[in-house]
């Protein structure tokens, strides 16, 4: 065998990687703010306060609107996910081991990206509870929970720019389905019916998508509704991979690693919905 096989393998690993990490990997790195190419162990996400517009005198000064600036940290984690492609078992079966690895791969770090992302919302302490009829932590994901969290993002002038993002179990797009104002054409359009594709869908100005790694403490589900750039996410090294032969085990060591990190930027732009499962 050639001394440098390896080099092709990685190759192909690489490019397998990438794009099963864009295509079924992370399902919220796309909702947040994220910069790549960190140099370092951290990066800073800018956080700037309002201003506020006044009038001035014929001639006079024109009087600064003082904005507060603040930055918040972002600290970078490294993850791998690796794993063995055995010589002779590879010429057994008829799966391509280096698509099969890639895929799980990519997989795993998209499900970590995500971790690290609802780690991040989970520190908002802006909540969705209320005394009304369906706004408890007794209830499920109601139309009168997901009004409330809305009115909550608007009080706090949260932009209503096509940016605003929902993200929710999959129990809760379940009972989202029985509302009429979220699946029923006459009220949204036939465009944005949900039953087109499950993955996500356009209501009340933001993208919902059900999730299965939301935090579920008891019996409940917390559900998020946030805007994009409330929630920063740095990235110091996307998935890069390494393939090595080692003799005493007669097998390649296929693995990928990548080093990111998620954090909260600004806690006025998320919401908690508290959902009973």
């Amino acid at each position: 065998m050639s001394g440098t096989i390896d080099q092709a393998f990685v190759k192909q690993y690489q490019a397998e990687v990438h794009l099963a990490y864009q295509r079924q990997g992370s399902k919220l790195r796309p909702t947040v703010r994220s910069k790549s190419d960190i140099k370092g162990a951290s990066t800073v996400f800018q956080r700037v306060g309002r201003g506020t517009a006044t009038s001035k005198a014929r001639n006079g000064v024109v009087p600064v609107m003082n904005l507060e600036y603040s930055a918040v940290e972002c600290f970078l984690q490294d993850h791998y996910a690796g794993d063995w492609i055995d010589k002779l078992d590879d010429l057994k079966t008829n799966a391509d081991e280096i698509a099969v690895l890639a895929a799980s791969g990519a997989y795993a770090l998209g499900r970590k990206t995500d971790e690290m992302i609802i780690a991040a919302l989970d520190l908002g302490t802006r909540q969705a509870l209320g005394t009304g009829t369906g706004q408890t932590d007794a209830d499920g994901l109601t139309r009168a929970k997901v009004l409330l969290a809305f009115e909550m993002l608007g009080a706090m002038e949260v932009p209503d720019d096509g940016q605003r993002y929902a993200v929710v179990g999959w129990k809760q797009w379940s009972e989202l389905l029985t509302l009429q104002e979220f699946s029923n054409a006459e009220y949204i359009g036939s465009d944005e019916l949900p039953w087109k594709g499950t993955q996500a869908k356009r209501w009340l100005g933001a993208t919902w998508i059900p999730h299965t790694g939301l935090t579920l403490t008891g019996t409940i589900r917390s559900c998020y509704f946030y805007h994009r750039t409330a929630i920063g996410h740095g990235a110091g090294a996307e998935i890069s991979t390494d393939v090595s032969w080692h003799g005493d085990r007669a097998a390649h060591f296929v693995n990928s690693m990548m080093s990111q990190g998620a954090c909260l930027v600004d806690d006025a732009g998320v919401v908690r919905m508290r959902c009973k499962e």
